[in-house]
């Protein structure tokens, strides 16, 4: 019976250090992925501004020319 409780000790003892070996990897993996999502975020962060520029530097432009061809429209000039 003792023989019988101390290879069960043992067994639960290298399954126990097994799972904390997995542990260890799962929490190693979560911090990296972690990392990587706040590059991600950070980059899409990035990229958003560039576009809401650009997008507001077009809107601008857009609404010059929209601008220039109802003044245009409104006030036709004399060609001759």
């Amino acid at each position: 019976m003792k023989e019988q409780l101390e290879k069960r000790l043992t067994q639960l003892k290298a399954e126990f250090e097994s799972g904390q070996k997995v542990l260890a990897d799962l929490e190693a993996k979560q911090a990296n992925v972690r990392e990587t999502l706040l590059r991600i975020q950070g980059a899409i962060q990035v990229l958003e501004e560039e576009l809401a520029k650009h997008n507001g530097a077009t809107s601008k432009s857009d609404n010059l020319q929209g601008l220039e061809t109802e003044a245009l429209a409104t006030h036709p000039q004399n060609k001759d």
